[in-house]
C-alpha cells in the first residue's frame, strides 16, 4: 500500500499550483526557442546581405 501524502509524484499530479508553474516553464521556453531561431535567422540575413552587397559592389 502506499499512501498519497509520502508519495510525490502522486501528490506533484493533483496541485493545480504545479501544473501551472510547468505551463509557465513551457512557454518560457518556447518563447526562448522562438528568439533564438529569429535572431538566428536574422543574422543568416545580414551575413546573406554582406556577401550580395559585396558581390555587386562596382570597383
Amino acid at each position: 500500500m502506499t499512501d498519497q501524502a509520502s508519495d510525490p509524484s502522486a501528490s506533484r499530479e493533483q496541485n493545480p499550483k504545479t501544473k501551472d508553474r510547468e505551463g509557465w516553464i513551457e512557454r518560457g521556453v518556447a518563447i526562448r526557442a522562438g528568439f533564438y531561431i529569429f535572431g538566428t535567422h536574422l543574422f543568416a540575413g545580414f551575413v546573406w546581405l554582406l556577401f550580395y552587397l559585396g558581390e555587386h559592389a562596382h570597383k
